[in-house]
């Protein structure tokens, strides 16, 4: 182990692939434009520089990081703990255990009991993505070292992972489509750590043995992240050791992570550096590997310490924050815990100076045997991260009543819509820049246009066919085809029904898709996450693409027509939706396999991340709500699909458009949405003639 000297400087992101890119005069990859705006938005900081400046950010930062992970329980429930079974081994005892952290929600976990009199301290274990979670070796490993040298350790499954997962077995991922269910009803996955992790404290509080004035808190790599967020929120933590996870927040553009370190906006009012500042002046040791990912990197996690030097300063106590760096990939090893054990030793006994203390010999179990539920006996009406968001996404829709006439509706829809602003842009949307249009060629019926949505993106679309006299134009959104789309079913239909045919690779998709950019069920992972740190929503930029697309036609001809319809395949139906919600340049709309409700009880199946907006259920509302703004003008949705990938018949359909339908009605448009269940595309062309 070596430890890193610390200067008092300010860190200032260099980015310099995006200097290289303007010096060519070229356009931004899609990764260069996130890191652009991330360097923006943050190049101005500083440091506090006194304790007065420091608690009035302190206050703001806290506000900012409540709204990013969505409200908290008001007040907590019961715990109801129950005891499901005891191995007793040699100098301690592990108990496996269930508590309550929300009503109906259980979480699974293992107590390690020393046999020790009198009060003990405590450490609460938080795992990573390691398949057996609470069970697996490379955890029980520091639950085991910690025992030994005396601590009441606590090791909990995090929601969606060990026994806690869709499925009974374990192994499974709580990321991707999994938490992305969180989203539209406003929660994070990252939030819902911090708070059950209070709910542990809360239960380690309750224990005879333990010393409730001296508890810690560990973990590495998304335990590391669990620690870092509940070390900062929760004050109850006097030794806080995160472990191969800490970098900053730009670091994570062009890098993949788990939807649970995830803070949506985070980089629109802070840096990871803050982060740490709000553990002080407790103690604090942050563990880094020489040979990690970039974004846990030890050049990347230096900025970020160095950054919260001098508020540890400020308390008079910059000897509580320590930068320990080792030899090592990414690992939660015995050098690293031998490290963390003096810390705790130090921080929650009052005993040394913090050097590493030798790890006891240790014997991990059986995963198997440290279940709380063995042999997949977990009952089945057990919560999962799904069935909780459907279950709040539909108290929050419970508020959504249809409208009775005109006036009703015109109130509701000047709320939604402020609401939808606010999911898509943050607030407004952000004003053109220039003229967009960049270059217009044709090649006798199929024309080109170049345009800029953004400072440094260039798109391209393709037209067909091209002319002055056009009267009738259509852009077709495909998220998976992009351009190409112009070569399909619908666009040749629409062409054939005197429609000139506007295609487009909206950005990171199509010619302009990031590389590597799938995981797991998301095809576009990384670039949704990335806009997420940015509070950019994939939607709210591809809605701004389609809007700057119409800018540039209007640009290159003078004029638009008349007639403009938006039509969407898939989940870009959403784009087109929300594009024509707020502009009434468009004048219809029309969607083929869109997905009918944001509200799931499975993973998401089929859909992009993108189009999975924090808060937009709260805000704006679900699908079918986002759909009554586009009245009353035309709107024909052909086919629909449940969040878990399945087809809706004509029934659920109608079911799953009545708020539409009704307002359809009131505003004196019901012919004008037209909902039929057969998804081709063809039929439907020849529908919106």
């Amino acid at each position: 182990m070596r430890q890193v000297s610390r200067t008092a400087v300010v860190v200032i992101l260099l980015l310099p692939v995006i200097a290289g890119a303007q010096e060519r005069g070229s356009s931004l990859t899609f990764l260069e434009f996130v890191r652009r705006q991330a360097a923006e938005l943050r190049g101005g900081d500083q440091p506090p520089a006194s304790m007065a400046e420091w608690e009035q950010r302190r206050v703001e930062l806290r506000r900012r990081l409540q709204s990013a992970w969505g409200d908290f329980p008001a007040a907590p429930c019961p715990l109801e703990p129950r005891v499901l079974g005891t191995l007793q081994r040699d100098g301690y005892r592990v108990e496996k255990i269930v508590f309550q952290t929300q009503p109906g929600i259980w979480m699974t976990a293992n107590a390690y009991v020393p046999d020790a009199a009198g009060k003990v301290p405590a450490v609460l274990v938080v795992h990573g993505h390691w398949r057996g979670a609470k069970q697996d070796p490379v955890v029980q490993a520091r639950c085991l070292g910690l025992a030994k040298l005396g601590f009441f350790v606590l090791a909990v499954d995090a929601f969606g992972a060990g026994e806690r997962g869709v499925g009974k077995a374990l192994g499974e991922y709580h990321g991707e489509m999994v938490a992305a269910t969180l989203f539209p009803a406003g929660l994070t996955l990252c939030g819902l750590q911090v708070y059950e992790n209070q709910r542990a404290v809360d239960y380690l509080l309750t224990r005879p043995e333990v010393d409730g004035s001296r508890v810690g808190i560990t973990g590495a790599s998304g335990g590391g992240n669990q620690t870092m967020y509940a070390g900062a929120w929760d004050d109850r933590f006097g030794a806080v050791v995160p472990v191969c996870s800490v970098g900053n927040y730009q670091a994570y553009l062009g890098a993949a992570c788990c939807m649970c370190e995830v803070v949506p906006g985070a980089l629109q009012f802070t840096e990871e550096g803050n982060l740490l500042g709000l553990t002080a002046p407790r103690g604090l040791m942050v563990v880094n590997a020489t040979r990690d990912a970039v974004q846990f990197s030890v050049a990347e996690a230096r900025k970020s310490v160095t950054w919260a030097e001098p508020i540890f300063g400020l308390y008079g106590h910059s000897d509580r924050l320590k930068h320990a760096v080792f030899e090592s990939p990414h690992d939660y090893n015995q050098a690293m815990r031998e490290a963390m054990y003096g810390w705790m030793t130090r921080h929650l006994k009052e005993t040394g100076e913090g050097a590493p203390i030798p790890e006891p010999t240790i014997s991990p179990e059986d995963p198997e045997t440290l279940r709380c539920y063995p042999d997949q006996s977990r009952p089945d009406d057990f919560v999962t991260i799904p069935q909780f968001a459907a279950a709040v996404a539909r108290r929050i829709l419970q508020q959504r009543v249809p409208p009775d006439d005109a006036g009703q509706w015109q109130t509701q829809r000047t709320a939604s819509l402020a609401g939808l602003t606010q999911c898509l842009f943050g607030g407004a949307e952000p004003a053109p820049a220039g003229k967009p249009l960049v270059e217009a060629k044709t090649d006798g019926q199929v024309g080109t246009i170049a345009f800029q949505p953004e400072p440094g993106l260039t798109l391209t679309a393709r037209q067909e066919p091209v002319s002055p006299q056009v009267q009738k134009l259509a852009v077709v959104l495909d998220l998976d085809a992009g351009e190409q789309a112009s070569d399909g079913p619908l666009a040749a239909a629409l062409r054939d029904g005197g429609w000139s045919v506007l295609t487009l690779d909206l950005r990171a998709t199509g010619k302009a898709a990031q590389p590597n950019d799938r995981i797991g069920r998301a095809p576009d992972h990384n670039t949704a996450e990335w806009s997420l740190w940015l509070g950019r929503p994939l939607l709210g930029q591809w809605v701004l693409d389609v809007r700057r697309l119409l800018d540039a036609v209007q640009q290159r001809d003078g004029r638009l027509p008349e007639e403009i319809l938006v039509a969407g395949v898939g989940p870009a139906g959403l784009v087109a939706v929300c594009a024509a919600a707020g502009d009434a340049r468009i004048s219809s709309v029309a969607t083929v396999r869109m997905l009918a409700s944001y509200v799931t009880e499975q993973p998401y199946q089929g859909q992009r991340l993108g189009t999975l907006v924090p808060g937009i259920l709260r805000d704006a509302g679900d699908v079918v709500h986002l759909a009554a703004l586009v009245a009353p003008r035309r709107l024909a949705i052909a086919g629909g699909v449940t969040g878990g990938g399945h087809p809706l018949d004509a029934g659920a359909l109608d079911a799953a458009f009545a708020f539409a339908r009704q307002v359809y009605t009131v505003a004196g448009a019901a012919d004008r949405l037209q909902l039929v269940a057969d998804a081709d595309p063809v039929r439907l062309a020849e529908q919106i003639r």
